[in-house]
């Protein structure tokens, strides 16, 4: 009784294993690829609302500290022009980064297969 227990059981997750090890790429290119660009996607959004850029581009034209003479106007516009110019190029490198990470997600089986496979080629040699 318990030997037939044990090889069912056995049974079960071999069969189990197996699903899951043939799933595992159909998962990773469909459900996963589309959670992996979501959360890309999120984080370069987060990026955007932690530089404040649109906060910037939006109040490009209004006075800092109240300045609302001539001078005030020109200097506050130019310093948040630059300012707008710098976080454009930070939101730029991180989304940059964010989209190599994103293309190492979608090569990653790729490679894993391939270093497998070269990994065993010694056997056949």
């Amino acid at each position: 009784m318990a030997g037939n227990i044990f090889s069912s059981s056995l049974k079960y997750i071999t069969i189990d294993l197996a699903g899951d090890l043939l799933y595992w790429p159909i998962w990773w290119y469909s459900k996963g690829l589309l959670k992996a660009a979501k959360i890309c996607l999120n984080e370069i959004t987060d990026q955007q609302e932690r530089l404040g850029l649109l906060v910037w581009i939006k109040n490009i034209s209004t006075p800092m500290f109240g300045q609302y003479d001539l001078e005030g106007r020109i200097i506050s516009f130019f310093v948040r022009l630059i300012q707008i110019i710098v976080r454009f190029f930070l939101l730029l490198i991180w989304s940059i980064l964010i989209l190599v990470l994103f293309l190492i997600w979608l090569i990653f089986p790729v490679i894993i297969v391939y270093e497998i496979g070269d990994n065993f080629l010694w056997l056949f040699k």
